[in-house]
């Protein structure tokens, strides 16, 4: 790749991340809310970076010379690098004119749900009814509290539907780790009402539905519904965490 393109393409992805980061919410598709600070600094270097080749540099044309000297002296034939390396600028242009969607159901479709960590002891629960749940501590109360405190409860959950091969659907979240490369499903599958349409954000009430043996890994993470809602998928949907936050 001859030195003006390497320098427009520094400066092209440092603009890219600096707006996704700075001026919209986009980045939270990609990376945890954690990583904020430094997808800044990231920028901020690559721009400057950019930057200062091009104000240093000996120019193109002398740049360009000298590629051509260096393997020309060590008879490497490189014709096929640099229409590799122009595909570099399809990301880089996209973090400015065009996001990626954000990882939704056709992902959660072919993904496992996470298993749920093991827990010792369970907190006393609220009497509030609908009591608010993450579909993961829906699903840790369901298969490993041995007091049964679930067992009959109105629980309201929030997610995505995710529609199941064959016939159903699951409440769906997908939680970033750190960000989408290491993204896991939880699902929580629903009995009583029929299918929405996919990536459709809802508000779930219903009790446990009655599979397996409520405390034990037997015991089915799945909702009996009793009602759901249309809402507004949050501005950080990539979490399993209360309270939710709409996007405006």
């Amino acid at each position: 790749m001859k030195r003006t393109a390497q320098v427009l393409l520094l400066v092209l992805t440092g603009l890219g991340l600096l707006h996704t980061a700075l001026f919209t919410d986009l980045y939270l598709r990609y990376v945890k809310e954690g990583l904020h600070p430094l997808l800044i600094i990231s920028g901020a270097l690559l721009l400057l970076l950019g930057l200062a080749h091009a104000v240093f540099d000996r120019g193109p044309g002398d740049a360009e010379a000298h590629d051509d000297e260096h393997d020309h002296g060590h008879g490497h034939d490189h014709s096929t690098a640099p229409r590799i390396a122009w595909l570099l600028f399809l990301p880089a242009l996209s973090l400015l004119f065009y996001a990626p969607p954000a990882l939704g159901a056709y992902t959660a479709s072919h993904a496992g749900s996470e298993a749920v960590k093991k827990q010792k002891g369970f907190a006393a629960l609220p009497a509030t009814s609908p009591l608010p749940m993450t579909l993961t501590d829906f699903t840790t109360r369901v298969q490993q509290d041995k007091e049964l405190a679930i067992k009959g409860r109105g629980v309201e959950m929030t997610g995505f539907a995710t529609p199941v091969r064959g016939g159903g659907w699951d409440l769906t979240r997908i939680i970033f780790t750190c960000c989408a490369a290491d993204a896991q499903t939880v699902k929580v599958h629903m009995y009583g009402t029929p299918a929405p349409p996919a990536n459709t954000w809802l508000a779930v009430t219903g009790t446990w539905h009655t599979q397996g043996t409520l405390g034990t890994r037997t015991a089915a993470a799945a909702l009996d519904v009793h009602g759901t809602r249309n809402i507004a998928q949050p501005v950080n949907a990539f979490t399993d965490d209360l309270p939710l936050t709409p996007s405006s």
